[in-house]
């Protein structure tokens, strides 16, 4: 049992530092184009309160064995913290301060979670008490993309949810559902079998509209290559004025 418990700990570990760098082609994209175009930054600014609030419910003082939670989780908010930067630089103002005021808003959750449970509470009422917050905000973060898989049903496309931050989530959601099933931990089993099902959503929609993604690119295309060939059909005509 313990190695099992082990082995999905360091599975979950691998599979939760890809699911923080997947969105890496997503932001060199943004970079690129200098623009972060329809892509959301909502869900890095829930992933990143995921984060701290997990590492902070793993270290040794609140929770005990929790090596595995806290280490991938305390990598995760640097990476996440890093995208968040990114997406501000580069988002539009309207979609900038929205992102900069969340970002504000978890910070300040994150601070009152880890001010009670340091000063008001102590043993395994620390232990609950941060572990239902860890719990809640994974919900929150696995339910983050809900907004995305609406946008791609509305469009028929799924242009703006990227294939391996999909997966990744569903693959970790599942390492670590494994991983609370084997510690008895609930603060960890519940969010994971809710992420869990909700990756198979994802997956399951990436798979029925994926091809409309190659189709809605040709349309783009089209659509420019017309554009071109107005321009040099235009030159090519005299100008009537100067006649």
């Amino acid at each position: 049992m313990h190695v099992l418990r082990f082995l999905s700990g360091v599975l979950g570990n691998a599979t939760g530092l890809f699911l923080f760098l997947a969105p890496m082609v997503t932001f060199k994209r943004i970079i690129r184009n200098r623009s972060t175009e329809q892509f959301s930054g909502i869900p890095y600014v829930m992933t990143l309160l995921n984060c701290i609030v997990s590492t902070w419910y793993g270290l040794p003082f609140v929770s005990r064995n929790n090596i595995f939670i806290w280490t991938i989780n305390g990598t995760g908010g640097v990476i996440e913290f890093t995208y968040i930067v990114i997406f501000i630089i580069y988002a539009p103002k309207k979609e900038r301060m929205k992102v900069m005021g969340l970002f504000a808003l978890i910070m300040t959750v994150f601070s009152a979670i880890a001010s009670v449970s340091l000063l008001a509470l102590h043993g395994n009422t620390r232990k609950f008490f941060c572990g239902v917050a860890a719990a809640l905000f994974s919900i929150i973060m696995y339910a983050s993309p809900l907004s995305v898989m609406r946008m791609v049903i509305k469009t028929k496309s799924v242009e703006f949810m990227p294939f391996f931050l999909s997966l990744f989530a569903f693959l970790c959601a599942l390492s670590w559902f494994i991983y609370g099933l084997l510690s008895g931990d609930p603060f960890v089993l519940v969010p994971n079998a809710f992420g869990t099902g909700l990756g198979i959503a994802q997956l399951i929609l990436y798979a029925i509209y994926y091809k409309n993604r190659n189709h809605n690119e040709s349309a783009i295309k089209d659509d420019f290559i017309e554009m071109d060939l107005e321009k040099i059909d235009r030159v090519k005509k005299p100008d009537s004025r100067h006649l």
